[in-house]
């Protein structure tokens, strides 16, 4: 199937690795011109060569910032000119007592998890709106609608990027733009996959039990039974991108393999 993005620009925020590179290479295969952006150059340079060697007929910028530092973002924001799709994607996952979770801890995952959302939207929903076309695209979280009680401040934050996206999409009325979210189950990005090596070594065990062992007892509703490979995350999101989505606007859309019990 042509989804007709060919010649289009998209903008992954962290994109060296995991979930967003997953996207940014899945929308480069469909011939779309990509930004990726991470805070270690090294692994954004590697992203970038990797991408082009397997589709060298695109182009791909790179944008070496710190999201969680809010000025690098919006300095950021002076190099990149237009783009068509802009993939919200950069967050940061940590398990943390309540009880224990300072102003700080609250205040650090919030700038990072919807702030930088926010600047990015605000930078680029003005220029979809007057094209009458364009995409923005949160990668959200099961956590959204079944919060964790050892990660809380995640939870509410990815609650938070389900209403910032619904809102946004209020205002696109009468144009071809849409603004969905992702509610991403368990996902073997690269942070996973070290999480599970290193407890699989600490339990004297391999990886693919200790996989299995977290499936079978954190996400025992699981229908898929393992773990969402980040290719599978991508697939829907580049068709949300896609001109042919256009019906999809202002939903939370859950990607959790059955996960969830609540709707």
């Amino acid at each position: 199937m042509d989804l007709l993005l060919k010649n289009k620009t998209a903008f992954i925020s962290g994109s060296s690795q995991g979930i967003g590179y997953a996207i940014a290479e899945n929308l480069a295969k469909e011939g779309v011109n990509i930004i990726i952006n991470g805070r270690n150059e090294e692994k954004v340079n590697s992203a970038k060569e990797r991408i082009l060697q397997k589709y060298p007929e695109i182009t791909v910028q790179t944008i070496v910032a710190d999201f969680a530092n809010i000025s690098e973002l919006e300095k950021s924001l002076e190099t990149i000119s237009e783009v068509d799709i802009l993939i919200n994607n950069v967050g940061v996952f940590e398990q943390r007592e309540f009880k224990d979770t300072t102003e700080k801890d609250w205040l650090a995952n919030f700038n990072l998890n919807v702030m930088t959302g926010v600047k990015l939207s605000q930078h680029y929903l003005p220029q979809m709106l007057s094209k009458k076309w364009g995409r923005i695209i949160f990668v959200g979280s099961e956590f959204a609608l079944n919060v964790h009680s050892n990660s809380i401040q995640y939870g509410v934050t990815k609650s938070a990027v389900s209403a910032l996206s619904n809102g946004l999409s209020k205002l696109t009325k009468g144009t071809e733009v849409t603004v969905n979210t992702i509610l991403a189950g368990a996902t073997y990005s690269d942070g996973v996959a070290g999480t599970m090596q290193y407890l699989a070594q600490l339990n004297n065990i391999t990886e693919e039990q200790m996989k299995s062992n977290f499936i079978n007892q954190v996400n025992s509703n699981s229908l898929l039974e393992r773990f969402i490979d980040p290719e599978e995350i991508a697939n829907i999101i580049t068709f949300l991108s896609s001109p042919l989505s256009v019906a999809i606007n202002g939903t939370s859309l859950r990607a959790d393999a059955g996960n969830l019990s609540v709707v």
